[in-house]
């Protein structure tokens, strides 16, 4: 089987797993009422045909590291494959209710299809019952996923060490969305070192550092070459962070799949706003800068003051270094023999996907 016809057999038994999952989820839901049930289909339905960025990064990076493992090993790189998408799902959930998102994937979110489909009730109703549900379906898909790593076919070591790595990102996580809503409503003060940290805690650890972190314990690396690769997805997950950034402000929402200018909109503390505020051109943004009601033709505005003043060009500046130091980091650990030729590749192959990504 060549290589990529082993990623898309991967990819689709990841699928494979997920719908098993959502399925059994949703027959044991009926027990409790129509209502519950629903719930449950309504987010299998959501969640199931996503990129799957992150599994794909932890088997792609995991076949590199040990490609001659066997079925069991392959199948336990599956399972914490989608383990961590579920992860994702369910960060997702909790970060659409925090930023007040209706849309995702240029589509109703878990959100906006239930406050939808609730005739005969007032409009603060219906999103308020969209909002708890997504809320609880966040709940309990990380409950699921956290209980899937607990239950891995992997040895007792392994499995600890996973634990504690989820442990980790957990905390991680939610500790940059704090940070990022507190930044938001001003509880913070913005500048591009916070925000960057932020940015750091709540995208990279959780979609990079972990699956490639996870694919070096499931291969039986190094704990060196662990270490490496938690830095290499931190630097890879900010620069996936700041592409997003700009992306909602600079990018076609009809090709990202978010709200238009959406982070305008909330007033969401990005590198590009941090950065626009050490400039004279602040006083001119910061009028209609996170107006609930910012029209497309304010935002558009905003969007080029943005690009006037520098920050457009400063944040590309700040992805292509964070990649520059991908790239150093690889070369080291395979000139010390931490981690292989194929690993380092497959790595530089993600990277690659980041520059000129337009969703």
């Amino acid at each position: 089987m060549t290589q990529t016809a082993l990623r898309q057999d991967l990819s689709t038994r990841v699928e494979e797993v997920l719908r098993e999952r959502f399925a059994l989820h949703c027959t044991n839901a009926e027990a409790y009422g129509p209502e519950f049930a629903a719930l449950w289909r309504a987010g299998a339905d959501l969640a199931l045909g996503g990129k799957l960025v992150r599994p794909r990064l932890l088997l792609d990076i995991h076949r590199a590291l040990d490609p001659d493992a066997g079925d069991a090993t392959l199948t336990a790189a599956v399972d914490i494959a989608t383990q961590i998408e579920l992860l994702h799902y369910a960060f997702l959930l909790h970060d659409d209710v925090i930023d007040g998102d209706l849309t995702r994937r240029q589509r109703p979110n878990l959100i906006g299809a239930l406050a939808a489909g609730t005739p005969g009730v007032s409009q603060q109703d219906s999103l308020h019952w969209g909002r708890s549900s997504a809320i609880l379906m966040g709940d309990l898909i990380l409950s699921a996923a956290i209980l899937g790593f607990a239950r891995a076919d992997v040895p007792q070591e392994t499995r600890l060490r996973l634990l504690e790595l989820v442990e980790q990102t957990i905390v991680e996580t939610v500790a940059g969305e704090h940070t990022d809503v507190a930044l938001s409503h001003g509880i913070i003060a913005s500048d591009v070192e916070t925000v960057l940290s932020m940015s750091v805690y709540k995208t990279a650890t959780y979609s990079f550092s972990l699956p490639l972190r996870a694919a070096a314990l499931l291969a039986g690396s190094s704990r060196s070459a662990e270490e490496t690769l938690q830095t290499v997805g931190r630097h890879l997950g900010l620069a996936y962070q700041l592409q997003d950034d700009l992306l909602c402000v600079f990018g076609d929402h009809r090709t990202h799949g978010k709200d238009a200018y959406s982070d305008l909109r909330e007033g969401k503390e990005t590198a590009i706003i941090a950065f626009a505020r050490s400039t004279s051109a602040w006083t001119r943004i910061e009028a209609r800068f996170g107006a609930p009601d910012l029209s497309l033709a304010d935002a558009a505005g905003i969007r080029d003051q943005l690009r006037e003043c520098g920050a457009e060009r400063f944040v590309v500046g700040l992805i292509g270094d964070q990649l520059d130091a991908v790239y150093a980091l690889l070369t080291e650990a395979e000139l010390a023999g931490e981690i292989s030729s194929d690993a380092a590749r497959s790595i530089l192959v993600s990277a690659s996907r980041l520059e000129g990504r337009q969703a």
